[in-house]
């Protein structure tokens, strides 16, 4: 049980220390191979920006109409006594 802690403790330490930046968006990557092998990962970079658009915005009018408008009418009678 000791000797499976060892290890996993030296793995920590190498898997930590096998990455390093190598420059803006370059990291150099250690693989655990027969001894080992050094690569050199390329990062994708993101531009950020604005940029303008025209647009066509419609004109909304509202008139206002004053026409007769015919409204029914009910007419109560009450019952005569």
């Amino acid at each position: 049980m000791r000797k499976f802690a060892v290890v996993a403790a030296i793995l920590a330490v190498i898997s930590v220390s096998a990455c390093k930046k190598t420059g803006e968006g370059e990291y150099q990557v250690e693989k655990p191979v027969v001894g080992t092998q050094t690569d050199t990962i390329h990062t994708p970079t993101v531009d950020v920006g604005t940029d303008t658009a025209k647009v066509t915005v419609p004109k909304v009018e509202v008139k206002k109409d004053t026409a007769a408008i015919k409204v029914p009418t009910v007419k109560v009678n009450p019952p005569k006594r």
